[in-house]
């Protein structure tokens, strides 16, 4: 059965989700002359030859942060799908923690984490539908799954993107699924709690 469960802290996190991520970048790149967003990634950001390693990093974990919020407050979800997003805040932690080396290095572990918060992140609106009519659309079995489906596809793009040397606009593609994720889980959680307010 559906429950009136999105807490007020879940609210929080859904507001100042995506414009932190997208603030963290924004501000970082900018007090980084000669930084380039379109070719260069977020991570690049936070590397370790980065003069503004502490910003973005920072920005990184306040992410993990919300989401492990979003995560235990949002819970109208279900239970699958919260988990995997405390899952998917748990890897925020694990590529901010094993940062990219250099520029032109790269860190399997880093990597791994930035690839398994992708995932998880594209797939956690599958795990919370919900199969009671009372449940807003968005947590219905034919908005999850759409929803699955798109962050699915852009998260391939992002990824043969990423893995391609010749690419030259990984960091806008990264921006693009990065922004996506962080605004739709917001918006389903404010859906949600209208949804229940107008009940």
């Amino acid at each position: 059965m559906y429950m009136n469960k999105i807490s007020r802290p879940a609210l929080v996190a859904a507001t100042i989700g995506p414009v932190q991520s997208v603030l963290g970048w924004v501000i970082a790149g900018s007090l980084w002359p000669g930084y380039d967003p379109v070719r260069k990634t977020i991570s690049d950001l936070a590397a370790d030859d980065s003069p503004v390693q502490a910003i973005q990093t920072s920005f990184f974990i306040l992410g993990g942060i919300l989401s492990l919020v979003a995560a235990v407050w949002a819970g109208s979800l279900a239970m699958p799908g919260r988990i995997v997003i405390f899952l998917g805040g748990l890897a925020t932690f694990g590529f901010a923690y094993f940062t990219t080396p250099s520029q032109d290095g790269h860190s399997d572990l880093h990597r791994i984490f930035a690839i398994a918060s992708f995932v998880l992140f594209s797939a956690w609106p599958i795990f919370s539908m919900r199969f009671t009519k009372s449940a807003p659309w968005v947590l219905r079995p034919v908005g999850a799954i759409i929803a699955t489906i798109g962050f699915t596809i852009i998260s391939l793009w992002f990824l043969s993107t990423w893995t391609n040397p010749d690419a030259t606009n990984v960091g806008l593609v990264e921006r693009v699924i990065a922004t996506a994720q962080t605004t739709y889980l917001s918006v389903v959680i404010w859906l949600c709690w209208l949804h229940e307010k107008g009940k």
